[in-house]
């Protein structure tokens, strides 16, 4: 296995031990781990010894702050000096002007993390976002160990591209890989602040508009059937969240549409910002109304993750919108800009899900409550119709049997009345064909006796004028006579139309047309007709007589 050794003069070994050079007692150097950088061990590499050993007088921080006023160490000649002891000097001049690291505010541009090493791209922008320095950073592995833990643990966030640091940062040179800064100290609390600052303007920028605490002033469903749900493809809390989301899909209890979008990077907001409203437009378009609630859900990560989520344009989206949002970033401590102006935070998306079951839950059991009030109710009602409904029964029973009964009496007293009308009808229809034909005999008598007494009255004027007008006479006679006989005839005619129409009539008061129209003729064992109840008793056996037969019947009551 070969080995890189290095040529370290005595009084650096504290150095080059401080950066992971290992010494080979066997052959007596310094060498570096394969699993080493070079980088920061060029001093002493082969080629460099010299240098490391004859470096140029330093120069003064003073005179690099101002070179007009800079005295060079190095005597060039004509032939003039190589390029590494110029650089060299360099090297020499910034590392006698800083001999200590200074507290310099920096932006984390990209980050490398490389056997134990900690390379940094760092960067400082104006207000305008132009970039006005830039530079590399290195935080080597013993000092990575001792620093890194702790800003964690201070801040909740981790080193990344977009986080602001206070670092303590000491300028270096080195010929072959130029300038760069050495930094042995990190701030936590000057991240933390530069967060909550840029919280705290996009509160005021909100509150200002008037529209901070918008989503706090809508309703909460009163229960789920759909909602959406944003989130990053493949976020550590999605799992949690869908695995509780498809038992309700699966029981057809509440929908979840998914829309995703990234949530770290430069234009993660724009990206939420739009993905959010072009799934609410498609949801409009699809259903015409919105869904119950929309749910923007990450998961966990560090908190620097949440810088990206600082932003007022979507911070202003989510208070304009009129459907309930609930966030569950996935931080339980730390709160973003989204999850103050949301309708109801969350910690976590499991708890976004778990807070949609439990309204979910709570409109089932009072469901399941008021469904057993109902049954409860109807079984009441039911007991009390059932109830109602025997009583109105037995009165029924018992006013049909009264009308019965009353039928029976009535029945029997209109037969009897019957019967005595049609013996009355006959007898008076006798004596009016007996009065009528009295009548007849009479008005014949009275005819005859009338025109006997005319003819008489006028015999002597008919045998006076005998001679000349016994034909004109015998003809007038005659005609009398005929007319006599036909007033008399017509008299007859009469009095029999009476008399028929008048036992029609009789004949049509009898027993069977009685029957005919209803009535029933109840009779005795003997045959005889029963025209009042209490001429039968319990026991008895009795015959109704209908119209068209008689039907056997047993008293009860």
């Amino acid at each position: 296995m070969s080995r890189t050794y290095l040529k370290v003069p005595f009084p650096q070994k504290d150095a080059a031990k401080s950066l992971g050079a290992k010494w080979d007692a066997t052959i007596g150097s310094w060498y570096i781990p394969e699993t080493l950088d070079l980088a920061p061990f060029a001093p002493w590499l082969p080629g460099n010894f010299s240098t490391a050993i004859a470096t140029p007088a330093p120069v003064s921080s003073t005179a690099l702050a101002d070179p007009s006023r800079a005295t060079t160490a190095l005597t060039v000649g004509k032939a003039g000096v190589p390029l590494s002891r110029l650089l060299a000097g360099v090297a020499s001049a910034v590392a006698a002007a800083y001999k200590a690291g200074v507290w310099t505010t920096v932006e984390v541009t990209d980050v490398k993390p490389r056997g134990g090493h900690v390379y940094l791209e760092l960067s400082e922008r104006d207000k305008s976002g132009t970039l006005i320095a830039k530079t590399t950073g290195t935080i080597w592995a013993t000092t990575a160990n001792r620093i890194l833990p702790e800003f964690e643990r201070a801040t909740g966030a981790t080193l990344a591209p977009g986080i602001k640091l206070l670092v303590r940062a000491r300028p270096v040179y080195k010929p072959q890989f130029g300038f760069s800064v050495d930094i042995d100290a990190i701030d936590p609390d000057y991240t933390l602040g530069d967060l909550e600052a840029r919280k705290r303007e996009i509160r005021a920028r909100l509150q200002a508009d008037g529209i901070f605490a918008a989503q706090k002033l809508l309703a909460t469903p009163w229960d789920f059937n759909a909602v959406l749900v944003v989130a990053p493809d493949g976020a550590a809390g999605l799992g949690d969240f869908q695995a509780e989301s498809q038992r309700l899909e699966a029981h057809g209890i509440c929908r979840f549409v998914h829309v995703h979008s990234r949530f770290q990077g430069e234009g993660a907001a724009a990206e939420i910002a739009s993905a959010l409203v072009a799934a609410l437009e498609r949801w409009n378009d699809a259903h015409g109304s919105a869904p119950d609630a929309i749910a923007i859900i990450r998961g966990g990560g560090a908190v620097n993750d949440l810088a990206w989520l600082y932003d007022y344009e979507l911070a202003r989206l989510i208070c304009m919108l009129s459907v309930p949002v609930f966030t569950g970033i996935g931080h339980e401590r730390d709160s973003t800009v989204i999850d103050e102006v949301a309708h109801t935070r969350f910690d976590t998306p499991s708890k976004v899900i778990a807070g949609i079951e439990q309204v979910i839950v709570r409109r089932t059991r009072e469901a399941s409550s008021a469904y057993e009030a109902v049954v409860q109710a109807a079984e009441l009602v039911t007991q009390r119709a059932r109830s109602s409904a025997e009583r109105l029964d037995a009165e029924v029973r018992t006013d049909a049997a009264r009308q019965i009964n009353l039928a029976r009496r009535k029945s029997l007293e209109l037969l009897a009345a019957v019967k005595e009308i049609s013996v009355a009808t006959v007898h008076q229809a006798g004596s009016l064909v007996s009065e009528g034909l009295a009548a007849v005999r009479l008005g014949s008598a009275q005819t005859l006796t009338g025109a006997r007494t005319e003819s008489r009255a006028h015999a002597d004027f008919v045998i006076e004028r005998a001679g000349s007008h016994v034909p004109r006479v015998h003809v007038e006679v005659g005609a009398s006579f005929a007319q006599m006989a036909q007033s008399a005839r017509q008299v007859i005619r009469d009095a029999r139309s009476s008399s028929e129409a008048l036992f029609r009539e009789i004949t049509g008061q009898g027993p069977e047309k009685t029957l005919g129209r209803g009535f029933a003729v109840v009779r005795d064992d003997d045959g005889e007709p029963v025209t009042r109840a209490i001429q039968v008793e319990a026991g008895q056996g009795i015959s109704v007589q209908f119209m068209d037969g008689s039907v056997a019947a047993h008293v009860v009551d």
